[in-house]
């Protein structure tokens, strides 16, 4: 089922995308352009940040999206959708995102884990874990958090060596710290690949170089953030996390 959260795919194709394109090969295709084309930018603009905050890894979407999604670009899904449960993949693979009005709580505890150095140099996995469950947006999560991450690593002395990984290995990874945070799922996948820092003039060449970056597994729309069955499957999964509750 084609992933349709607006409602409207059949007059303005997949995510109102500029184009109103439905075929996704061909969405998937502006997208990938998008994004290679605006990653020079999206890091100028991160490396100007004293200090990255959650604002900024929206204005880092729509940099990277914009020119595909200008209607919602850089805005995250309490914006766009905030009653829809987004979740990816089935059944005991099932993996929900943060809720829409937890989603700046949650990337900005990955921001606070990832701008203290000695933590983000040690646990790299961890704080792209936490980074990968806020979702914030419809499309592009995995790319915009990688060039954040990457931002991230840099400053705390560290890179990954991201052309020496493989999609499958490193989203099974990452599927497992998303169902069992603080484990060090991620962390021990990453371990191998993690570099001395590596000059920003090269991020663009680092993150490029990640397998995979043509396209995401689609989501899929599981429901209503209201549904008892969907709150309390959600509520048992965030217990296993640690950023502050309100």
């Amino acid at each position: 089922m084609t992933f349709d959260p607006f409602g409207d795919f059949a007059t303005r194709g997949y995510l109102r995308n500029v184009a109103r394109q439905k075929d996704l090969t061909i969405v998937r295709q502006m997208e990938h352009s998008s994004f290679t084309t605006g990653l020079e930018e999206a890091f100028a603009q991160l490396n100007a940040c004293t200090t990255i905050r959650y604002e900024d890894v929206l204005s880092t979407h729509e940099v990277l999206f914009e020119a595909v999604y200008p209607s919602w670009a850089g805005q995250d899904r309490l914006a766009t959708t905030p009653k829809l449960v987004i979740t990816k993949g089935t059944g005991d693979d099932k993996i929900i995102f943060a809720y829409p009005q937890d989603i700046n709580r949650a990337v900005a505890f990955a921001l606070t884990r990832g701008q203290d150095k000695a933590y983000m140099a040690a646990h790299p996995g961890d704080v792209m874990g936490y980074l990968a469950h806020g979702h914030p947006f419809l499309d592009g999560n995995g790319r915009t958090i990688m060039t954040v991450h990457c931002v991230l690593a840099h400053r705390a002395g560290i890179s990954i060596d991201w052309a020496s990984t493989t999609k499958s290995d490193y989203l099974a990874a990452l599927s497992l710290e998303l169902e069992d945070p603080g484990k060090g799922h991620l962390d021990a996948y990453l371990k191998p690949f993690i570099r001395k820092g590596i000059d920003p003039d090269t991020f663009v060449a680092n993150v490029g170089g990640a397998p995979g970056l043509d396209g995401e597994n689609e989501d899929t729309v599981l429901g209503n953030t209201e549904d008892p069955r969907l709150k309390a499957e959600y509520e048992a999964q965030e217990l296993k996390r640690k950023e502050a509750k309100p």
